[in-house]
């Protein structure tokens, strides 16, 4: 119990100086003593004299950034537990499913052709968006036999990606402006800048949702480890256990994609290394991977800023930038395992 209060603690204290750390790091030098300031005078009304352009970046974009980060790498990290536990695929991540291409579609109807605009924003349109990839994949899960397995759902997905990302890029093709096409590819590959306290507020309950609903459930994706008979064995309701985790993976992965667009490697490289440390239980590996996900993301936003001055590069690119060789050197690492 105390060794477990013990890593809580620590756990939360370097979520809380990753968050600040992504506060206090940017394109703008800012005094870490500005930000103090700032936070204390919206938490608890200090009232320091501070410049309101330095309030306005600390407190509506630098921290709402680093919040909407963390929640969404944890999200994404939590899902990509999800899959490859259900799936039993060490590859598997939130992306396999299609939800990402349904989501870049959907929003780009409502961004270039304006259907539903007048009830949907552009993250509304990405989300029903990212619903209907993952109803296609059940489809064609099922289509393919009542006994589907986890190859064929695999394979589904990979259909379904394919099938949104050509009518995005039909799309975007056939309707929109140079200006238009620059502005949706930069949120394809993850875009962070656009994000505020609603955000915020979509982001956090989804990210702890998912968690829960997971730790939850952690005993059926210790035994779906070992495959589905086994889980059955041990008395898990195996079709109910399946549905309403890929559900919530399907919906955590939604709405993070609905926020900050298309953001890989998070969900794959994060599960992944942190199962080599701590081994497959899955009480320990989920809140592990959320809080690795949260502060990888951090990091990849921070670099993002920071990297070329005057300019900021898609997250998504810099999680594949980093992504990538760490994936190549867990692969090397297993080299000779099962």
């Amino acid at each position: 119990m105390i060794k477990a209060l013990l890593y809580s603690t620590l756990a939360l204290l370097a979520l809380l100086a990753a968050v600040l750390a992504g506060t206090v790091i940017g394109e703008t030098h800012l005094q870490p003593s500005v930000v103090g300031q700032v936070l204390a005078n919206h938490l608890w009304q200090a009232g320091y004299p501070v410049d309101p352009i330095d309030a306005g970046i600390v407190w509506n974009y630098r921290l709402t950034r680093s919040l909407v980060a963390a929640a969404c790498g944890a999200g994404l990290a939590t899902c990509g537990v999800i899959l490859q536990a259900l799936l039993r695929n060490p590859l598997a991540e939130p992306y396999l499913l299609g939800l990402s291409a349904g989501a870049s579609t959907g929003a780009v109807l409502v961004g270039l052709l304006g259907l539903g605009s007048a009830a949907l924003s552009m993250s509304g349109g990405a989300f029903l968006g990212a619903l209907a990839a993952f109803a296609l994949v059940l489809v064609l899960a099922r289509a393919a036999g009542p006994d589907s397995n986890n190859a064929q759902v695999i394979l589904a997905g990979i259909a379904g990606s394919q099938l949104f990302n050509a009518l995005t890029a039909l799309l975007i093709t056939q309707s929109a402006t140079a200006e238009q096409a620059r502005g949706i590819l930069f949120w394809l590959l993850g875009n962070l800048s656009g994000v505020r306290w609603p955000s915020v507020w979509l982001a956090l309950p989804a990210a702890l949702f998912g968690l829960v609903v997971c730790l939850w459930h952690r005993r059926a994706l210790d035994a779906f480890t070992f495959g589905s008979d086994s889980a059955a064995s041990l008395g898990i309701a195996v079709r109910r256990s399946q549905l309403l985790l890929i559900s919530c993976a399907a919906l955590v992965t939604a709405v993070m994609v609905s926020i900050v667009g298309a953001i890989g490697f998070v969900g794959l490289v994060i599960p992944h290394a942190l199962r080599l440390l701590l081994g497959p239980g899955h009480g320990r590996l989920l809140p592990a991977s959320a809080l690795g996900g949260a502060l990888f993301l951090i990091a990849a936003d921070i670099l993002s800023r920071t990297l070329i001055a005057g300019q900021v590069i898609p997250v998504g690119v810099v999680t594949a930038l980093l992504g990538a060789p760490v994936f190549a050197l867990i692969l090397i690492s297993r080299r000779g395992r099962p």
